[in-house]
């Protein structure tokens, strides 16, 4: 439902908003039990994940430390159809997804799938997030090898048995077919504009969250997609 976070950009006068409106509680979960192995000599590695809108994932994962890039896109669709306009009809398959590009030596597949099950969103909710409505918004794994699917089945499964959510799961594990950047206004943009009130109500909270309960893990300066690129701040 895009038109909800379209309205957010109609000035709000006189009105204080604050982290503190936020819907979406982060829920302290345990680290999974099974993670990737014999990774701290590889090189970077990438996973594509889903989890309502795009902005709050990839300013998580920005502010997280071991990853090296976090690109907002679309996937689960066709190439033709990955455009924000065509992805917003709910009819292209794709989901708002980032792709997280990180370093195993400095963290884990598996810290990284505990960090988005935990702070960057809320993986009981199905093809919903907050107030965004649509299949588009669900909550989705984009696999890159069968290691990545073993690895998050395996921790669903054990996040499951020990009930650490009011419901169950009901993140997909999806093959990745493809990845697709969004537009260039999308990057970034919780970093260029910490105050629009959309991503103050719903999406600065998973910042904290993340400085709260990861510390080890959180870095107050981002990784951006636009000091990657060389393009000047908008």
């Amino acid at each position: 439902m895009k038109i909800w976070r379209a309205l957010f950009a109609i000035p709000f006068i006189g009105m204080a908003v604050t982290a503190a409106g936020a819907a979406e509680p982060a829920v302290t979960i345990p680290a999974p039990v099974t993670d990737l192995s014999g990774t701290a000599d590889a090189g970077s590695q990438t996973v594509v994940l889903a989890g309502g809108c795009f902005w709050g994932v990839q300013g998580v994962f920005e502010h997280t430390k071991g990853v090296t890039r976090a690109v907002s896109g679309y996937s689960g669709g066709k190439k033709e159809t990955a455009h924000y306009q065509m992805v917003g009809t709910e009819t292209t398959g794709h989901a708002e997804s980032v792709a997280v590009t990180f370093d195993p030596k400095q963290i884990s597949y598996g810290k990284i799938l505990q960090i988005y099950f935990s702070v960057a969103h809320n993986p009981t909710e199905l093809n919903f997030q907050g107030p965004d409505q649509g299949p588009s918004y669900r909550s989705a794994i984009f696999y890159a090898n069968e290691d990545q699917k073993r690895i998050a089945a395996a921790y669903i499964a054990q996040l499951d048995k020990a009930h650490v959510f009011p419901g169950a799961i009901v993140t997909k594990l999806e093959p990745l077919t493809g990845f697709y950047p969004a537009e260039d206004y999308h990057q970034d943009f919780l970093v260029l504009h910490p105050s629009y009130p959309y991503i103050v109500f719903n999406d600065l909270p998973k910042v904290e969250n993340l400085k709260k309960l990861f510390a080890d893990y959180y870095r107050d300066m981002p990784v951006t997609v636009m000091a990657a690129s060389g393009k000047p701040t908008q």
